[in-house]
């Protein structure tokens, strides 16, 4: 029986520990590291940007040329937020410098867990199980001119696609079959990296300290999720009243326009 990855505590259990953090690195970015310490509830001070963000897993590589984050989120689904940590990551480095110089690479990684709500500014949904931004500049013919590397992957099980290349697979099977299959997961056990996450995450590894704290996050995430709920709903029970349409709900609450047309009937009723 697999601990949920969609908890915070396993999550951070998991990809803390060096087998696993290095194996999935490797796996999602190509790249081999070595980490010294691997810190969580990551902040900076001063603050970058004037806001004060939190890092939910940073590391950094030995020779302090690699910077890694991971981030897990809950239910905020705005690329607005990750490209703001992402930016923020690499203006960091400026602090101390006395020229415009950027030595390290920056690499974020976003697990998500629930299915997107977001969609393009055409309206179309966005449903890819792998994004990626890289910031290199390139030619009017596309030719790509390599000199930076930073590189931002959004990760997300719920929209599985044929062409995901099998490293990156065996860890996106892991995440969504510990949410939903957690009793008999198919895993890919010759990956040591997986294999370690498994041994972490087993509900027998776990401590009695671990189980309870866990049980306290989920607790409170459905709190969370009732009231955000409640306040949707009412958000968009008064813009029915108001005479809006469905579509306008739809994109100003997040709510699909099946769900907006049930509120409509119900609000009749």
């Amino acid at each position: 029986m697999l601990g949920n990855l969609d908890n915070e505590v396993i999550f951070k259990k998991a990809f803390t520990n060096k087998i696993v953090f290095k194996a999935f690195v490797r796996d999602i970015l190509g790249i081999e590291i070595e980490v010294d310490k691997i810190e969580t509830e990551k902040k900076f001070e001063p603050k970058i940007g004037y806001i004060d963000f939190e890092l939910d897993i940073f590391a950094e590589s030995i020779d302090r040329r690699i910077v890694i984050e991971i981030q897990r989120v809950e239910y905020d689904s705005h690329f607005d937020r990750f490209l703001h940590y992402f930016l923020m990551l690499i203006a960091e480095q400026q602090k101390n410098a006395k020229e415009y110089n950027i030595d390290q690479t920056v690499y974020v990684i976003v697990v998500l867990t629930a299915p997107y709500t977001i969609s393009e500014k055409n309206g179309k949904p966005i449903l890819d199980e792998v994004l990626l931004i890289q910031l290199n500049p390139q030619t009017l013919k596309g030719e790509i001119r390599d000199l930076y590397g930073h590189q931002f992957v959004c990760l997300n099980p719920n929209h599985p696609d044929k062409d995901t290349p099998k490293q990156i697979r065996d860890w996106l099977d892991l995440i969504y079959q510990s949410i939903y299959n957690p009793a008999r997961p198919s895993l890919n056990t010759e990956n040591e990296g997986i294999r370690k996450a498994i041994e972490l995450i087993s509900f027998e590894n776990l401590s009695p300290e671990e189980r309870a704290e866990a049980k306290k996050k989920e607790s409170a995430r459905i709190v969370i999720a009732k009231i955000e709920n409640a306040n949707t709903i009412g958000i968009a029970k008064n813009l029915i009243d108001l005479g809006s349409d469905n579509g306008f709900i739809s994109k100003a609450t997040g709510l699909t326009t099946e769900q907006v047309e049930a509120l409509r009937k119900t609000n009749l009723d």
